[in-house]
């Protein structure tokens, strides 16, 4: 308890002394009820039906989760589709090939017929959310285990799901909230026919690289293109010619008048994950064993990569999407850590603590409800610490090192189903192996993944100790003498590594026809170990599971004056902020906005990250900006705001008071990266492509002033 208190004491100097009303990602059906006044204190000057309505086209309706990673915005009558670059990568270098190198070039599709399709890519409207805490908690009691908890909220949610989306083409979740204290109903309407309709080269979408990647100043252009098409009824379906393009419920205006420091903003978006709940040993445990885990793997990996994709341009197109994938969190992970330590943010958690700790005393009922909560949290980080560092080697150079493991994993799991293997059930699952394969095959390039193997699996024997790898990794060296001769033998002889090899197991798949496959017993015997050890760390899991239950529910008894909002997990989202300057550090400060100025300032033509396409250097020689420059005569590049997002925001519209879209979110900067576990409130930007610098490169470099014209401009 001293501790507690002195802790308190210590780190109140450094503690903010008000926290400002731009933190939180909020529930859109709560606006109302939460966080309307502020905003309209604020700035906003729309209402609360404009922001979120059921029954009539609102802002939520212009907003998708697009393929369920990102987010885009209609922006358009014609269901076009705003998004970023990097959340249309995959699609841009499905596409691209040599001939025609998307990536490098970029794409526009001058007519609707030129619009490429997309398989397997979805956007989700959402039509209605619904509190569904009562009849879920209802169900629950304070004697059932974590597995009796689980089970009965799965049943629970399975009925409210079928009364939602019966005799309907809706789909729908259940997602829990505040660590299992509360439940929300989310039901979409999703759309399956999404065509690629433009995206600026990669020299503007991805301008910067790895360098920028997480900074402000920042001068990307990071925006591409879709469209959505439905049925001659306008509900969804699968790819068709005779699809038409989208009449959406609402799409966004769209501002020519830009942004001034101070103006209200607020995003619209699909957040995938924050820990703004978790305890200061969680975010000791982060910083010691899991953070420079990833980082030191990915380091490995994106070197490995990089050598094959330097050698050869196909390759280079071909392994683009999985090197940006990589590379984006890796960085994140060195950023975060870094700031964790900078923000200090584990003492501020265990400020925290120590409050809660005081205040649990206080009363007996509070002692009899919460008085083992600190204690759960402590010995459950203390128990799992151990196994931290082999459960991320497992995922991220046993499973997701090379590509090959997981598509393995699920075709064996497939075989694996058919118990009484009957011809109907054969024909089917050997169909859906055959078109599983088709997709892998068409993006695998077998020598870059198998020098990850080699690399990754070697760096994984060596740094986990032996009871936390699995069996066969211990006598790679000792029976192929090496991980190179080991990864060579794999790939030369899996019916996993080879097109025509699988092609042919998979006409008439079996298990037996696997047992002398190397990587198919890789695999399974890396699944019992996991399985092994998660029955092993059943009871730590389960006791911070519900520590964290306890913790989310009594801070927020702790503090009812405090607005908590709950951790992100890929439902919609709103959050609300202002555009404006920050001082990183002493003496330092960064403006609000950047311009194509600062493009050509870092043009460098030798640096793949900073090449500049030379149609762009001449329009900005001839300052040749149309109607999109701002006031001064300059042209906009990319701005910043107090707005609260992390990943899966990427592509959210920046929308302003009136409800204009303003610009494109695509990134956090680098002084606030432990953000996600707790809110900066002086550092936090969000960083956005402005809108006018998307209406520049479509209009005046990529001469597809057609797709404009669709838009509703407000000047």
């Amino acid at each position: 308890m001293k501790k507690y208190l002195a802790l308190l004491l210590a780190a109140a100097l450094f503690l903010p002394q008000s926290v400002r009303a731009d933190e939180g990602m909020w529930l859109p059906l709560l606006i109302q009820k939460l966080n309307y006044q502020d905003m309209r204190q604020a700035g906003l000057k729309l209402s609360a039906k404009d922001l979120y309505d059921v029954n009539h086209g609102s802002l939520k309706d212009a907003i998708v989760s697009f393929g369920g990673f990102c987010t885009g915005e209609v922006i358009s009558s014609q269901g076009l589709i705003l998004t970023n670059h990097h959340c249309g990568f995959d699609a841009i270098q499905t596409h691209s090939s040599v001939e025609h190198n998307y990536l490098d070039d970029g794409f526009w599709a001058m007519t609707k017929e030129q619009e490429l399709p997309n398989p397997g890519l979805f956007v989700a409207f959402l039509v209605r959310m619904e509190d569904v805490s009562s009849q879920i908690n209802g169900q629950l009691t304070p004697a059932m285990t974590e597995d009796e908890r689980k089970a009965a909220i799965a049943k629970a949610s399975a009925g409210i799901i079928k009364n939602a989306t019966e005799n309907t083409k809706y789909n729908a979740s259940v997602e829990s909230f505040y660590h299992g204290n509360a439940f929300y109903l989310f039901v979409y309407n999703t759309y399956r026919d999404v065509r690629l309709v433009g995206a600026p080269p990669s020299s503007v979408g991805k301008f910067g690289g790895d360098t920028d990647n997480w900074m402000w100043p920042r001068h990307t252009g990071d925006f591409s293109m879709f469209r959505v098409y439905a049925d001659a009824t306008g509900q969804p379906a699968e790819f068709s010619k005779s699809n038409q393009p989208l009449t959406p419920k609402k799409h966004l205006p769209v501002s020519l008048r830009g942004v001034e420091d101070g103006d209200f903003t607020m995003v619209f978006g699909y957040p995938g994950r924050t820990s703004r709940y978790l305890s200061s040993w969680g975010v000791q445990q982060a910083i010691d064993k899991y953070n420079p885990t990833v980082v030191n793997i990915r380091d490995v990996k994106l070197k490995t990569m990089k050598k094959f994709m330097n050698a050869d341009k196909a390759v280079e197109i071909a392994l683009a999407s999985n090197y940006a994938q990589t590379a984006n969190y890796w960085k994140y992970y060195i950023g975060q850590t870094e700031q964790l330590k900078n923000n200090k943010v584990g003492e501020k958690k265990a400020v925290l603590e120590a409050r809660f700790a005081a205040w649990v005393q206080q009363d007996p009922g509070r002692m009899a409800k919460y008085g083992n909560t600190l204690q759960l949290l402590a010995e459950a980080y203390q128990e799992s610490d151990p196994a931290i560092v082999g459960d991320v080697y497992v995922n991220e150079a046993g499973l997701r090192g090379p590509s090959v493991p997981v598509f393995a994993l699920m075709a064996v799991r497939r075989v694996e189903m058919m118990k009484d293997p009957k011809p109907d059930e054969v024909a089917a699952v050997s169909e859906a192996l055959k078109e599983a394969g088709t997709g892998f095959f068409a993006e695998f390039h077998a020598p870059s993944d198998q020098a990850l193997m080699a690399v990754l699996w070697e760096m994984w024997s060596k740094n986990v100790t032996s009871e936390q790898i699995p069996s066969f990794l211990t006598l790679v060296e000792k029976e192929h003498g090496s991980f190179e001769a080991w990864a060579a033998k794999v790939y030369s002889t899996s019916v996993f590594t080879d097109k025509d090899r699988y092609a042919q197991w998979a006409v008439n798949p079996s298990d037996a026809a696997l047992s002398n496959d190397l990587l198919a017993q890789a695999v399974k015997e890396i699944m019992k170990m996991r399985t092994a050890s998660a029955k092993a760390r059943k009871a730590t899991n389960d006791k911070k599971a519900l520590a964290y239950r306890q913790w989310s529910a009594a801070v927020r008894e702790m503090m009812p004056e405090k607005k908590w909002a709950p951790d992100a997990n890929s439902t919609m989202r709103m959050s609300y902020g202002h555009v404006g300057s920050y001082q990183p550090k002493d003496g330092v400060t960064f403006k609000h906005y950047t311009t194509l100025e600062g493009v050509m300032q870092k043009r460098d033509n030798s640096n793949p990250e900073f090449v500049v396409p030379e149609k762009l250097k001449r329009l900005y020689d001839a300052k040749d900006y149309g109607p999109y420059a701002n006031k001064d005569g300059e042209l906009p590049v990319g701005f910043i705001s107090g707005n609260d997002i992390t990943g899966g925001n990427s592509g959210s519209p920046v929308i302003n008071a009136r409800g204009e879209l303003v610009g494109t979110a695509f990134d956090g900067n680098w002084e606030a990266m432990s953000g996600d576990i707790f809110f900066e409130t002086q550092l936090q930007r969000t960083i956005s492509c402005d809108i006018r610098y998307v209406l520049f490169i479509i209009d005046k470099y990529a001469g597809a002033g057609h797709l404009v014209q669709e838009m509703t401009l407000v000047k």
